[in-house]
């Protein structure tokens, strides 16, 4: 969804200041591009659990001055907190679940199945469980 994310730094499980991961993001082409800090914060909840205002207030009050946030949810966003975006014009990308299931059709993942293979693909050294 971000193709032009320069890098990404997952920050450690606890005393995290808020932020699952904080990464930089390019803007322009090549000698004339800058990088723009993010902060990004993930949140897997059920279909059936929104991101409220609590969750988005914590992100938003950790950016930095020209820092943009990104919430990442396998949910949604509560009509309250997202119209607390929209309305405050804070500068916070939302990815929810509908998101995440285009892109990932989008990629030829269009299968539960085709999910599962790609995820045990691509992250099995993520897996503490994996031995080898």
């Amino acid at each position: 969804m971000l193709p032009d994310t320069a890098s990404l730094d997952l920050t450690r499980p606890s005393r995290d200041g808020g932020r699952d991961a904080i990464g930089k993001f390019r803007i322009g082409v090549a000698a004339a591009s800058i990088l723009v800090d993010f902060a990004l914060e993930a949140k897997c909840y059920a279909m059936s659990n929104s991101v409220g205002v609590r969750e988005l207030s914590r992100l938003i009050s950790r950016l930095r001055h020209r820092q943009f946030g990104v919430l990442v949810t396998t949910s949604y966003v509560d009509t309250q907190a997202y119209k607390e975006i929209k309305e405050d014009e804070h500068p916070i990308i939302v990815i929810c679940a509908a998101d995440i299931v285009d892109l990932l059709r989008a990629n030829g993942m269009a299968s539960v199945e085709a999910v599962d293979q790609w995820l045990k693909t691509d992250f099995r050294n993520n897996d503490p469980s994996d031995n080898r």
